[in-house]
């Protein structure tokens, strides 16, 4: 291996390392003590409900880990966003799991928590799996009540989703381990199944207090709405159990009978494992995204035997198109290539950048995959498309749009992951957020924003230094220099990979080593949903 290698993966590897040391952080979510405290009542922690509910052995891909990073100090943080949630298998059967984390705020639903339950949701309606709902949350996080109550993508919708749901056929479970108050008190009285734990699980609608306040009334948590007062009196709950690990016994028993639905079918065969070590990755690529790189060196990493058939190889070099297997799994892979490349007319191209050729090439591409019903990988290090009059001239915006229109329309599962920059239009083009994929990834090093960091700053501080000197204030070169580099670290720490996860613009910053799995994993979840619709594509310039 040459020293540029070895030097990226000492980069990459100290990058992986601090995002455990991070998620080491948030897995304890309210602190041991809260943990502990929680157990002297006889609970488990939300992540020791999920292991002993999901199959031994099996995979569990969480979602949203990073969710609420770095948000809400004043409040004193929100790790995870309240909530642990993922992908798991209960009795062979692939679910969306929700668990409260009691031990945050007793498990009250910030403005976070509610956006990462709706993404829980969605992910379960686009994909049609089961959900295992682990209930113990206080309700609505009262110091913020007006930004998660009343707007449409707030607390409200979760109850709306349970109603859709049910409606789709999607099987939903809900254990209820601790409070479920107010609003929240809907959730699993929505479900098709309630299971309670007797003294620590209680449904109502007010708590004691609020309603001693309105009504005069004195009574205690299990008189009120506990496991034996809703099984016995009200008839609200299916069923009541002594212990977490009983309720969770009959979570599985449930679930172990649940009949089988319609698979898309999308192409399997038995997988094998790349014939590059997937570890070579941390050395391709450079964990601050400044060093060019072979994208198909990457795939090679990633794909099973390293078998990629590249389309249309020799034209529009800057995306890489091409198909492959991953786990066995048929993928179309769509990936901008980073190395600097030479045209058909034997001029350099800039890596990363977005071309009219390689615009043209990648919606083609795209087209084929949804004939053939092929899954859609994009792998984005993009940092936008090519500008300049000659650009303009050939029409860019014209080849832009018609990738745009092709990936928007797409109707197989798209699953992105952010291994470099995420830039402007690039990231729409390359299938962002925005663009509705199944699950999106980053790595560590993953950069999203508007446009890069050094050129943003330096047309923010244009801006700001124009202003001042309107305003008839001197600017020497060392003051410039110095609002420079604050506009530049304010920039930089809100393009991280750890800024966009907290605000779920990604479903989890993964190791990079781990990409082959959640792709994987990703396709499998999509197969479950029968989805008829035709791929047609829009009115756009040709």
């Amino acid at each position: 291996m040459d020293l540029e290698f070895n030097k990226n993966e000492d980069g990459m590897r100290l990058a992986v390392s601090l995002m455990k040391q991070r998620f080491g952080v948030i897995s304890l979510g309210g602190g041991k003590k809260a943990i502990e405290k929680a157990r002297e009542k006889g609970k488990m922690s939300p992540r020791e409900r999920i292991e002993y509910l999901i199959d031994k052995g099996s995979v569990f891909t969480e979602i949203g880990a990073f969710v609420g990073y770095d948000m809400y100090k004043e409040h004193g943080g929100c790790p995870a966003g309240g909530t642990v949630a993922g992908l798991g298998y209960v009795q062979g059967r692939m679910c969306v799991i929700v668990a409260n984390d009691n031990t945050v705020k007793a498990g009250a639903w910030f403005p976070i928590t509610g956006k990462k339950n709706l993404r829980l949701q969605e992910i379960a309606m686009e994909n049609h799996l089961p959900v295992i709902y682990i209930v113990d949350s206080a309700g609505v996080y009262l110091p913020m009540q007006d930004e998660i109550f009343p707007d449409k993508e707030h607390f409200g919708r979760i109850f709306r989703n349970n109603a859709q749901m049910s409606a789709m056929g999607i099987t939903q479970i809900a254990a209820v381990m601790g409070s479920c108050v107010a609003g929240g008190a809907y959730l699993p009285i929505m479900s098709d199944e309630t299971l309670m734990v007797e003294g620590n699980g209680s449904i109502f609608l007010a708590g004691p207090y609020l309603v001693k306040a309105a009504i005069g009334e004195d009574v205690d948590i299990q008189t009120l709405g506990g496991a034996k007062t809703h099984t016995e009196v009200s008839g609200i709950a299916d069923y009541s159990f002594k212990t977490e690990a009983e309720c969770l016994d009959q979570v599985k028993r449930i679930m172990s009978k649940v009949g089988s639905q319609p698979k898309m079918g999308f192409d399997r065969v038995k997988p094998e494992m790349p014939a590059r070590p997937i570890t070579d990755v941390y050395g391709l690529v450079s964990a601050q995204n400044n060093k060019n790189f072979d994208v198909v060196d990457v795939i090679k990493c990633i794909v099973d035997n390293s078998e990629f058939d590249q389309f249309k190889g020799t034209y529009g070099k800057t995306i890489v198109c091409g198909y492959a297997r991953i786990d066995g799994w048929a993928v179309g892979i769509v990936a901008n290539q980073r190395k600097i490349v030479k045209s058909g007319k034997g001029e350099m191209q800039m890596g990363g950048v977005i071309y009219n050729d390689s615009a043209d090439k990648a919606a083609r591409f795209i087209m084929n995959c949804n004939q053939k019903k092929i899954p859609l990988v994009f792998l984005q290090d993009v940092t936008g498309f090519m500008v300049g009059s000659r650009s303009e001239h050939s029409g860019i915006i014209k080849d832009g749009a018609k990738l745009v229109n092709a990936v928007a329309n797409s109707v197989v599962p798209k699953i992105t992951i952010i291994i470099g920059n995420s830039y402007g239009a690039g990231n729409y083009a390359m299938c962002g957020k925005a663009y509705d994929p199944r699950f999106i990834y980053a790595w560590p090093n993953a950069k999203i924003a508007v446009m890069g960091g050094e050129q943003a700053a330096k047309t923010l501080l244009q801006i700001q230094v124009a202003s001042l000197k309107a305003k008839g204030e001197v600017i020497d070169p060392e003051k410039e220099k110095e609002m420079l580099k604050t506009i530049i670290d304010r920039y930089e720490s809100q393009t991280s990979s750890y800024y966009a996860a907290a605000r779920l613009w990604v479903d989890e910053i993964i190791d990079p080593a781990e990409t082959r799995k959640v792709i994987s994993e990703g396709i499998n979840a999509a197969n479950h949903a029968q989805d008829n619709r035709e791929f047609k594509m829009g009115v756009f310039q040709v």
